[in-house]
């Protein structure tokens, strides 16, 4: 019977084992979407910087070709100005000739402006593209990281399940089911160690003639208080 009780403790550390290693494990997912969710922001803050600037580069390629067409139909009216031959012809012709003037003066204007925000908005986006691609960095190097951790708490649960499928085979069935049944009320912890007259999973005394049969370790033993299953621990008993 000492045997199955060090059976026990041993498939009970690596369900411990076990538990620990998912616990992390289901950490991990989490901190990927947050950190995916922080990297994906930060690139669409990035990707509306571009598409801003590339809209201002439009919109000034517009106004340059609304100018060229103003200064072609102001050159033209010039030249019509020559060949009218009366007074009201020319007075219309000087009036569509100022009216163009304005038009044009005015998108020249505009230009000048778009020159100056262009000119902002490309210096800007070169300050945010230097500091993405340093998020991009720690991106790369954290996401990294946790597919490692992900890999290597895959390989110790790996691990623990060659350990606990090596042990489990010499654990008598009906100690198995009452070992489960126990760790399922009892919080993962069905066996716990007797110290000085002490039950070491709820803290209660153990009753005296309980405690000497647990020292003798010849059958299984549970604690009255917590039915949890004892086990004698020597050396935490002073032998």
């Amino acid at each position: 019977m000492k045997d199955q009780i060090t059976l026990l403790v041993d498939i009970q550390k690596i369900d411990q084992n076990v538990r620990t290693l998912n616990n992390r494990k289901q950490t991990l997912p989490e901190k990927a979407a947050e950190l995916d969710q922080s990297f994906r922001l930060s690139k669409e803050r990035i990707e509306e910087e571009r598409t801003g600037l590339e809209g201002l580069n439009k919109l000034h390629r517009e106004r340059e070709s609304e100018l060229k067409t103003g200064q072609d139909r102001l050159r033209k009216a010039k030249e019509r100005l020559l060949e009218v031959k009366t007074n009201k012809e020319y007075q219309a012709m000087l009036t569509e000739i100022e009216t163009l003037e304005q038009a044009n003066g005015r998108i020249e204007e505009e230009i000048l402006v778009l020159y100056d925000r262009i000119d902002e908005r490309r210096g800007a986006l070169r300050v945010h593209e230097r500091e993405f691609e340093q998020v991009r960095a720690t991106f790369e190097a954290e996401r990294k990281k946790i597919d490692e951790d992900m890999a290597s708490l895959d390989g110790a649960l790996q691990e623990q399940k060659a350990r606990f499928d090596a042990l489990i085979g010499n654990l008598e069935p009906s100690l198995r089911r009452r070992y489960e049944m126990i760790k399922v009320r009892r919080n993962g912890i069905a066996i716990v160690a007797a110290r000085k007259g002490i039950c070491s999973g709820c803290n209660m005394n153990i009753p005296p003639q309980l405690y000497n049969e647990l020292q003798r370790s010849e059958q299984i033993l549970c604690c009255p208080n917590c039915n949890r299953i004892l086990y004698w621990e020597e050396g935490a008993n002073g032998e």
